[in-house]
């Protein structure tokens, strides 16, 4: 729930800035969006790096796959490398769409760590999907 709390918080602040005209760049959703984002996988990287959590992202990865901690670092870095590029004006479009890949892609992970009660469970799997839309959606806003 912390990083939906972050998105909104953010990108609201963000963007009463910009109604408040503290600065012309964020006086329009996407781009108080980008912000709200960046803040958002900035905090959702740091638990692929940081314990407990990142024991817990690493018993989400199905078996088939190898070298679980290997793609929970990865994720990780693509979580980092994709908050930075939302605050680079030329990049952020690339960056937006592609974060909303990744969690279009990554979603399968949550969906079996809440059928098998492994990994990171901070809400049941209708809510869970319910906010991966609003965070696909705040992508898809950011790429404008």
């Amino acid at each position: 729930m912390a990083p939906l709390i972050v998105l909104i918080i953010v990108t609201g602040l963000a963007r009463l800035a910009g109604l408040l005209h503290a600065t012309d760049w964020l006086d329009s959703w996407p781009h108080a969006a980008r912000l709200g984002l960046a803040a958002m996988f900035t905090l959702t990287a740091s638990a692929h790096f940081l314990q407990p959590r990142r024991d817990a992202l690493i018993a989400m990865i199905p078996p088939r796959l190898p070298n679980p901690a290997a793609l929970v670092t990865l994720t990780g870095v693509l979580e980092l490398a994709g908050a930075i590029g939302l605050l680079i004006p030329w990049a952020a479009p690339l960056a937006a769409v592609c974060l909303a890949l990744m969690l279009l892609f990554l979603f399968p992970a949550n969906i079996r760590a809440a059928r098998e009660s492994g990994g990171i469970k901070t809400m049941p799997l209708p809510l869970r999907g319910l906010v991966q839309v609003v965070f696909i959606a705040a992508c898809v806003l950011a790429a404008f």
